[in-house]
């Protein structure tokens, strides 16, 4: 059985070789070990694992909450692993957390051309909101 749990810092390699192989990448800034430890030495739980029973790292999901707004961000399961619920799984742990936090909406970043995330999160009650528009400017 696959389990869920907080990511660690001794996680962190597995973590960005998963997202190298099974997460969209387009439009992305480089991932970096420090940023994710520094994301998990903020927020413990924010970044869920689901791990294999000989300890292999294949999904993972962000659930950010800044105390006002729920974010999800890098959902990803490994091709081996993929049509078996894990990401369903990975999104019901996130979204019971970020209510517990206080959440009553929660959002998603999705590629216009994931197809494959866009299914996901169509199937599971998410809609995309046409009359937003990201605006993003690199500072560091």
């Amino acid at each position: 059985m696959i389990e869920l749990r907080p990511a660690t810092v001794a996680d962190v390699p597995a973590i960005l070789e998963l997202w190298e192989v099974a997460a969209e990448n387009d439009s992305r800034p480089a991932d970096s070990s420090t940023k994710v430890a520094s994301l998990i030495a903020r927020d413990p739980d924010a970044c869920t694992v689901a791990v294999t029973p000989d300890g292999r790292v294949v999904g993972s999901l962000i659930s950010g909450w800044d105390g006002w707004r729920a974010h999800l961000y890098r959902l990803a399961v490994h091709p081996d692993v993929r049509r078996q619920g894990l990401a369903r799984r990975l999104l019901a742990h996130a979204e019971d957390r970020l209510v517990a936090l206080g959440a009553s909406r929660v959002d998603a970043m999705v590629l216009e051309g994931n197809e494959l995330g866009q299914s996901l999160w169509k199937g599971s009650g998410y809609e995309s909101q046409e009359d937003w528009r990201r605006w993003v400017r690199p500072v560091g």
